[in-house]
């Protein structure tokens, strides 16, 4: 059986990764893939700290099942303002946004 550490090990690398890409990525698309390691990293805590507190019961992966339905709906609304964005500016960088305010 895999140690519980392993997980969070796991876990708080794909947190921080997508943190540092979060704040280091200029393209809409990377900061979007980023905030995605981000909540996969929680779902995977919620999983872990279930299996391990509570190994009978299964709160932690309805709350994993529930978070990847929100993250796939939050996915697919930001793809189509990427998209938007892209065909009224002809680029996706955070910078380029800005124009869109006037």
């Amino acid at each position: 059986m895999i140690k519980v550490e392993y997980y969070l090990i796991i876990s708080t690398l794909m947190f921080f990764i997508g943190i540092f890409g979060f704040i280091t990525r200029k393209n809409m698309i990377a900061i979007l893939i980023s905030l995605e390691l981000v909540l996969n990293a929680v779902e995977i805590n919620f999983a872990v700290f279930n299996r391990y507190l509570f190994p009978h019961q299964l709160e932690g992966m309805f709350f994993s099942l529930f978070g990847i339905a929100i993250t796939a709906a939050e996915t697919a609304v930001a793809l189509a303002i990427i998209i938007n964005a892209y065909r009224r500016i002809g680029d996706i960088n955070i910078n380029d946004v800005t124009r869109l305010k006037g």
